[in-house]
């Protein structure tokens, strides 16, 4: 029988692209990860080369800390690169005084070796998924010189007006964390404290919020034509 490397090619080729697919449908499944830390120095010594990194401070044995210590470790990840590091305030006495966090479960977002933000409470999977994957946008945009404002929309399934926002946010290629509000008692009074309002849908664009679907200023802060 004739040895045909050709053939032998083509068929190494196709074994190479269904690997690349499993690890690339595997990849979409990998869950968040977190490491303990024990000092502040430590956490300095963590995030002074990383673009983006997160703290957890947390109370073991606490409810609200048990919660969303799970829920963050459930969310599973496109992008394997962020770790979340964690610390309990019982042992780790040395870093909550220098971030003035009083209260825990609190996520500290941090950039550049720089803290940024808080988090506060215990939040639903989905809300910390659409949290850190908005982060990884925004870092990956700035890279690519096409640098685009922070944008969470705040929503419910049963509202219109919702739909039409996010499908105008879609259609324009702006990426967006969605909260569903309704799911998320946490969160809608973050919204509530951030525009003294309650309806939706409601849009945080890089820290001003928007009551409604505002197109017009909506198109304005985010640099949407027409």
């Amino acid at each position: 029988m004739a040895f045909d490397i050709d053939k032998c090619k083509i068929a190494y080729r196709k074994v190479v692209m269904a690997y690349k697919l499993i690890l690339k449908s595997t990849k979409m499944k990998i869950k968040m990860k977190m490491r303990e830390i024990a000092s502040h120095n430590e956490l300095l010594n963590n995030i002074k080369d990383t673009k983006k990194a997160y703290l957890l401070l947390y109370k073991k044995g606490s409810e609200q800390s048990e919660c969303s210590l799970k829920n963050i470790s459930s969310v599973n990840m496109t992008d394997d690169n962020i770790e979340v590091l964690a610390a309990d305030v019982t042992s780790v006495r040395d870093i909550h005084p220098n971030y003035n966090v009083t209260t825990v479960p609190t996520l500290i977002e941090f950039e550049k070796g720089e803290f940024v933000n808080v988090v506060k409470g215990c939040h639903a999977p989905d809300f910390y998924k659409s949290y850190f994957e908005n982060a990884v946008y925004a870092a990956k945009a700035a890279s690519n010189d096409k640098p685009q404002k922070r944008v969470t929309v705040y929503s419910t399934p049963s509202c219109s007006w919702c739909t039409t926002l996010k499908t105008h946010l879609k259609k324009n290629g702006i990426r967006f964390s969605d909260i569903d509000v309704s799911k998320d008692q946490k969160a809608a009074q973050e919204m509530q404290r951030k525009s003294g309002q309650n309806g939706v849908p409601q849009t945080d664009i890089s820290g001003q919020m928007i009551v409604g679907f505002d197109k017009v200023k909506i198109n304005n802060l985010l640099g949407i034509q027409g």
